[in-house]
């Protein structure tokens, strides 16, 4: 296990408990109970049969750059880290000898350990699954290259981020305009509220209404600019509206 930081602590303990033999390296963090303390990544991958990379997108190559020289022909390594495509094929032109899988972790680990729902691509998403699913762990294979599963969850990190940040910034001005429980429960209902015939309202009515609602948000991005609460998300919609029509 590279990396025992929040998720990966939580998975090096859930692997813990179901018997298997782990040793970790972070040069941040202590290893948790039953997980042997190795001194950096060669070390740590010096005799694994699976290499669980949970560290960073910034650290996801140099930490297999770190590895190579020690790890065992046939060794999995699985890049857990929210890295672009590009660089899950990057892993694989630079691995030797070795097979890496990517794996888009598509919820949060604390609180759900190895039952995380995780989506893997790459030469060895079977023999991944094959190997945790027996241990509890919720791994779906999706057809195609190492990149291919990372692609769907940063495609659905379009909504999910996109939303939050939209939820983020309308309280921030609902709050400087004295109105943010009204703003919260409102928004609370519309979501409850959504199902499969929702998307299309949402797309149908964004392409037919595109100028009146760029016109709306022209307002509120003011409106926003007002209360004191920079209108980064209303601006971006306001803008796209603009392009549609």
């Amino acid at each position: 296990m590279l990396g025992l930081g929040e998720a990966g602590g939580e998975l090096a303990l859930d692997l813990v408990a179901q018997g298997v033999d782990v040793r970790g390296s972070d040069p941040l963090v202590e290893a948790p109970p039953g997980v042997e303390q190795r001194r950096d990544d060669a070390d740590a991958v010096r005799d694994a049969d699976l290499v669980l990379s949970v560290n960073s997108a910034h650290d996801a190559l140099p930490a297999l750059e770190n590895s190579l020289p020690a790890l065992v022909p046939g060794t999995i390594w699985a890049d857990l880290n929210t890295a672009a495509p590009e660089v899950k094929a990057a892993l694989v032109d630079r691995a030797t000898g070795i097979e890496v899988v990517d794996v888009a972790l598509m919820a949060p680990v604390p609180g759900n350990g190895l039952r995380t729902p995780m989506l893997v691509s790459g030469t060895a998403a079977a023999r991944y699954a094959a190997l945790l699913t027996p241990l509890g762990a919720d791994v779906t294979v999706q057809p195609g290259p190492a990149g291919a599963a990372i692609a769907r969850k940063l495609l659905r990190s379009v909504f999910y981020k996109g939303l939050a940040a939209a939820v983020v910034e309308a309280l921030a001005a609902a709050e400087a305009a004295g109105c943010a429980d009204w703003l919260r429960g409102n928004i609370s209902a519309e979501l409850a509220g959504f199902d499969a015939r929702t998307i299309d309202r949402l797309v149908d009515g964004t392409h037919r209404h595109a100028r009146r609602r760029a016109d709306e948000m022209t307002a509120a991005a003011e409106q926003l600019t007002a209360l004191g609460v920079e209108p980064r998300v209303t601006a971006a919609a306001r803008d796209l509206l603009r392009e549609l029509t």
